[in-house]
């Protein structure tokens, strides 16, 4: 079963990536469905950070300091182990751990 999914992108981009699956000889659609699958699969959202891609935060193209903050604060969290739940295989699993905090 198909259905449609409407998303708000920059024109310059939507026309850029439907010349270059033309090119592939492939609709845009089955480019982004093969992302979705991808994102589905491995739980997984990749950015790149470069003079190519939209502004972020500063006419560099920087993240605003805000986010490098935060982001850094994470990464020290990922590192120390802290503030990660485990793997849930079940729901009963995920109720004990959350009850286990109280």
């Amino acid at each position: 079963m198909k259905t449609i999914i409407n998303i708000k992108a920059d024109r310059d981009v939507k026309v850029k990536a439907q010349k270059v699956a033309k090119r592939l000889g492939v609709p845009l659609s089955l480019v982004i469905n093969n992302y979705l699958r991808d994102f589905i699969r491995d739980k997984e959202v990749h950015f790149s950070l470069n003079r190519d891609t939209l502004p972020l935060g500063t006419p560099e193209g920087e993240l605003r300091p805000a986010v490098k903050r935060r982001l850094a604060r994470i990464h020290k969290d990922i590192v120390a182990g802290k503030n990660i739940s485990p793997v849930f295989h079940t729901a009963e699993a995920m109720d004990a751990y959350l009850d286990s905090l109280k």
